[in-house]
C-alpha cells in the first residue's frame, strides 16, 4: 500500500521505525488563500454571449405572429401593435413634394423686382403688361377713335339651316349688301345648292364712317365641282365673276386578284371602301359569294369618278362589278335606267329572291277561318296579321305598282300593289298612305304607315296576297323578281356597257394640268405668313 490510514503507526514496508509520508486534504486542494489565475475575456467574446442571450429573449417575445392565427390573443395583439407601429414609422417618411428654390446670384428685393418685370414681356392671358407704368399727365390726350386695320380677311362657313346672306351679316357685311351679294350668287346656280359646310373667303375693306359697316371688296367659294364663284368690286359696284373648272369625268376602272380576301385585295388596289362594299352587295344577289369566288378569281370594277383642275376628286356609285375567271368574265353588271338597278350584259336584271316583311313584328293572326273579334262569327281571314305598334312603317314586299291607294271597306286606308305574273299583295288598316295609283316601288319601300281604321281592334296591319284575283295563303309563296331589257333599252344598254369596257384600269388616275387661273399661292411675302379670321 501506498498509503496507510492515519492513525496507524507502523509501516508495512521496509520494517524500520520511519514514520510514513500522511497527506490530508487540506493539503491536496491547497490553502484557502492560496492565488487564482482568471481569465481574459474579449470584447467579440462579450458581444458575442450578449448577442445569443438576446436572441434568445426576442424568439420568445416573437413581434411578428403570424396574424391570420390566434386572433384576439396576447400574441396576436402583440403583432397587431406591431403592424401599426411600422406602419406610423413608415407613414413618418412619406417625401415632401415640395418646390425647390436656388438662391438667386444676387439679393433681389421688391425694388429690383419690380425693375425686371417692367423689362420683360409676360403672356397677355395672364394679364401682363411690359415697360414701366406711368400716371397719366396733363401732355396725354386721349384718342379719339381706335386705328383699325384698313383690310379684314375672313374665312365664314356656311351652316345647316343657315342662309347665304345670313352668313354674310355674321362675318360683318351689312343686310343690304348682303342681299346684293346672294341675289349674283343666285343667277349664277340656286343657293340652295350650295353644300352646307362650304367656306367663303371674304375682305372687307375700310369703314366709310365710325360704327358703319364695312363694304365687301371681294368673296370668292367653290359653289360645285365645276364652279368656283368670285365676288369683286369695280369701280365703286360689286360684279359676279364666275369661273367654271375644268372635270375629269373619265371612270375609274380597277382591276386585281381576289387572293385570300377580295375586300382587302380590292382596297389594296386603290378602290374606295364604299364602292367596294357596294361591289360585294351587287355580287352577292346573283351568286354565293363565299363560295362561289375563288382566290385565283379577278375583280373588275368601275366607279364613277370625277377629277377637278384644282386637285380634288370625288368617288360616286359603282357603275360596273364583273368578275372573271380564267381570262373570261363569269359576271358583268351595269348599272342601268333611273332608279339605279344592275343588269346582266344579256339585259337581265338584278335577280332579287324572296319576300321581305312588311313590318319587323310577329304574326298575330294566320290565314284560314277564324271567328271575327268585331263581328262575332266565324268567317274566311283571308290574309295575315302583324303585330306593329302605331305609325310603324310599312315596306313594300317586293318590286311592283301601286294598283290602288286609298279608302276600301273594312279594310280602312288600303294599298294594292300589282307585281306581275298574277301575283297582287295588299296593306290594310293603314293609319296613313305614302303612295299614289300608278306609282312603281321597289322592294322595301315605305307605303303607308300602320293604324287601325276599318274593322279593326287596334293598330296592326292586315296583309294579304291573291293570284289571279283570289286570296292565298302569303306564307306559302316565295318568288324571284328580275326586270328584262328588251328593244331600244336593250341596245342602249349595251352600247353603254361596251363603252364601260373600253375603259383601261387606271386612266382616270393619269396626269391633269391644273388650272393657273385658280392658283392660290401669295403674291406679298406678308400674305405667306398672315392667318385669316375665320367666321363660324
Amino acid at each position: 500500500m501506498l498509503f496507510k490510514e492515519r492513525d496507524s503507526d507502523v509501516s508495512q514496508q521496509g520494517g524500520g521505525s520511519a514514520a510514513a509520508a500522511a497527506l490530508s486534504h487540506f493539503q491536496i486542494l491547497g490553502a484557502s488563500d492560496s492565488t487564482r489565475i482568471l481569465r481574459f475575456v474579449s470584447f467579440p467574446e462579450r458581444y458575442e454571449q450578449w448577442r445569443q442571450r438576446a436572441s434568445l429573449v426576442l424568439a420568445d417575445i416573437d413581434l411578428s405572429p403570424d396574424l391570420a392565427r390566434d386572433i384576439g390573443s396576447r400574441k396576436w395583439l402583440r403583432g397587431a401593435a406591431t403592424l401599426v407601429g411600422l406602419s406610423a414609422l413608415a407613414l413618418a417618411g412619406w417625401p415632401d413634394f415640395a418646390p425647390l428654390e436656388a438662391k438667386p446670384a444676387m439679393a433681389v428685393d421688391d425694388a429690383v423686382r419690380d425693375e425686371f418685370r417692367s423689362q420683360m414681356i409676360m403672356p397677355l392671358a395672364l394679364g401682363g403688361d411690359s415697360g414701366r407704368r406711368m400716371g397719366a399727365t396733363r401732355e396725354v390726350v386721349p384718342l379719339k377713335s381706335a386705328p383699325e386695320r384698313p383690310r379684314l380677311d375672313l374665312v365664314a362657313t356656311l351652316s345647316r339651316g343657315d342662309t347665304f346672306a345670313r352668313m354674310l351679316q355674321r362675318a360683318g357685311v351689312s343686310s343690304a349688301e348682303a342681299d346684293h351679294i346672294a341675289g349674283l350668287v343666285s343667277g349664277a346656280m340656286p343657293l340652295g345648292d350650295i353644300a352646307p359646310g362650304t367656306q367663303v373667303d371674304i375682305t372687307l375693306g375700310r369703314r366709310p364712317a365710325p360704327g358703319a359697316s364695312r363694304p365687301l371688296d371681294a368673296l370668292s367659294f367653290r359653289a360645285r365641282f365645276d364652279l368656283q364663284l368670285g365676288v369683286s368690286r369695280e369701280s365703286g359696284r360689286l360684279v359676279l365673276d364666275p369661273h367654271p373648272i375644268k372635270v375629269d369625268t373619265t371612270p375609274l376602272r380597277i382591276r386585281g386578284v381576289v387572293g385570300s380576301s377580295l375586300y382587302r385585295s380590292a382596297r389594296n388596289a386603290g378602290a374606295p371602301a364604299k364602292a367596294v362594299q357596294e361591289y360585294l352587295r351587287t355580287l352577292g344577289n346573283e351568286m354565293d359569294v363565299s363560295s362561289g369566288i375563288a382566290s385565283n378569281d379577278e375583280f373588275d370594277l368601275i366607279v364613277d369618278y370625277k377629277r377637278a383642275a384644282t386637285g380634288e376628286v370625288e368617288a360616286g356609285k359603282l357603275l360596273y362589278a364583273g368578275l372573271i375567271r380564267d381570262g373570261k368574265p363569269r359576271k358583268q353588271l351595269m348599272r342601268w335606267g333611273n332608279d339605279g338597278q344592275f343588269f346582266e350584259a344579256s339585259g337581265n336584271g338584278e335577280m332579287r329572291s324572296g319576300l321581305v316583311a312588311p313590318v319587323p313584328g310577329s304574326r298575330s293572326s294566320s290565314y284560314g277561318m277564324r271567328r271575327h273579334p268585331i263581328l262575332g262569327y266565324s268567317r274566311m281571314h283571308k290574309g295575315i296579321d302583324f303585330r306593329a305598334g302605331y305609325g310603324e312603317p310599312i315596306h313594300a314586299v317586293t318590286d311592283g305598282t301601286v294598283e290602288f291607294a286609298g279608302r276600301h271597306g273594312g279594310h280602312g286606308n288600303f294599298v294594292k300593289l300589282q307585281h306581275g305574273g298574277g301575283l297582287e299583295t295588299g296593306y290594310a288598316h293603314m293609319s296613313r298612305i305614302a303612295v299614289r295609283a300608278g306609282q312603281h316601288v321597289r322592294r322595301g319601300q315605305v307605303i303607308g304607315y300602320v293604324g287601325s281604321t276599318g274593322l279593326s281592334t287596334g293598330p296592326h296591319l292586315h296583309y294579304e296576297m291573291y293570284r289571279g284575283g283570289k286570296t292565298i295563303d302569303p306564307s306559302s309563296v316565295r318568288f324571284v323578281t328580275r326586270v328584262q331589257l328588251s328593244g331600244g333599252q336593250l341596245a342602249a344598254f349595251r352600247g353603254e356597257l361596251a363603252k364601260l369596257q373600253q375603259i383601261a384600269p387606271g386612266a382616270a388616275l393619269a396626269t391633269m394640268t391644273p388650272d393657273p387661273a385658280l392658283s392660290d399661292e401669295p403674291v406679298r411675302e406678308i400674305d405667306r405668313i398672315e392667318r385669316k379670321q375665320k367666321v363660324g
